[in-house]
Parts: structure tokens; sequence; C-alpha cells
């Protein structure tokens, strides 16, 4: 399997701050770009906390775009089989840092996904950053499985209405890219930039 090279190395001469302005410019590109009219892409939520997991999906299908989204909540993987099981565009794995057994579900789960989901269509979200004190998980952690699975990875601490609304919006947008209703933008393109603009290297840390 061959992942895309880091923006970064394709263009070396752009700084870290002028790659975070490109992620941005793309994520608004989607928010603000012309209307595709209704779309179905069903996005899954993984994880042990399934209070937070829900007030997620509910943020998610607040937005005014999302009229035909459909969230799939599950606390591990593989999904039961079913044949009226649509197709998954985005799965989002989810970790408590204060939470090993969290950690341990979601590492339990990779070992059931498809590996053309880490060309763009899978990603990391880790809560509970923001209460340091009380992580068992370590920050690093989590970055070196991300960057094992060559997805990004987001720090949001769920908890809080305005940073799980932001969080909301920001996987809409990735989930409208992943679904292929962004034109001139893909899975791959978005990868590489959020790879390159968050997510630092092993040998880094």
């Amino acid at each position: 399997m061959v992942f895309p090279a880091s923006l970064g190395s394709c263009l070396p001469g752009l700084s870290l701050g002028q790659l975070r302005s490109a992620v941005q410019t793309v994520l608004e590109r989607v928010h603000s770009g012309p209307s595709t009219g209704a779309w179905r892409s069903p996005l899954s939520l993984v994880g042990t906390e399934d209070a937070l997991l829900q007030q997620l999906a509910d943020s998610m299908l607040k937005e005014d775009c999302t009229s035909e989204l459909r969230v799939h909540l599950a606390r591990s993987l593989p999904l039961p089989s079913s044949v009226d099981r649509p197709r998954i565009d985005l799965i989002v794995f989810v970790v408590n840092l204060h939470s090993k057994y969290s950690l341990r579900n979601v590492e339990e789960s990779l070992h059931h996904v498809d590996a053309t989901f880490f060309l763009g269509k899978a990603a990391f979200l880790a809560t509970g950053a923001g209460r340091e004190s009380h992580c068992s998980v370590h920050r690093n952690t989590i970055v070196k499985l991300a960057h094992t699975y060559r997805s990004p990875l987001f720090f949001c601490d769920l908890e809080i209405e305005g940073f799980r609304a932001t969080m909301a919006q920001r996987l809409v947008r990735m989930l409208q890219i992943c679904a292929g209703h962004v034109p001139g933008v893909s899975a791959l393109n978005l990868l590489s930039l959020l790879r390159s603009s968050e997510t630092p290297a092993p040998e880094d840390l």
C-alpha cells in the first residue's frame, strides 16, 4: 500500500502556519461552497463513551447541511453483519485519555478495519486532554497510534459544549470530502494536509 507523501515534503517552502491555513481554507470551502443537494453519508463513531458519542452525534445532526446525514454509534468493531447496513464513508475512533480501557478497545477495533479506510477515511479523536492530571493515557501514545495508521488526530474535550460543536462542524466537513461531495478535493488531499499540519512523527516527540 502506498500512502501519500506529506505535503511538507512536497512543498518544503511552506511553514507549519501556512499548512494549517491551507487546511482551514479547504474546510471553509466545504462549508461555504455551493450546495450539491441532498447527500447521504454514513459516519461511524467508535468508542466506549456512549454519552459523549451521542452528544457529538447530536451536535453533528444540528448542522444545516446534514438533513441526510446518518451517524452510527458503535462501542467496538466489527459492526454486526446486516444486509441493510449502508457503506461507511468515515470512521472516527474516539479515545478517552482518562481510560486505558477506551484505548484498548480502539486498538482491538482497528484490527477489523479494511486497510482502504486509512487512505483518508479514518480519524482519531482524543478527549479529556484538558484535565491532564486525570489522564491515564499519555498524549504521545495516541499520537503514535494515529501516526502508525497514517490518520489524522484531533484533541477535543467533548464534555465542553462549545468545543464539541466546533468538532462536530469539522467532522461534518471531513465527511463531505470523504463521501466525494466536494469537487476538486479528495480524502487523500485532506489527509495529506491534516497529517502535515497536526500529527508529528514519533521521532519528533
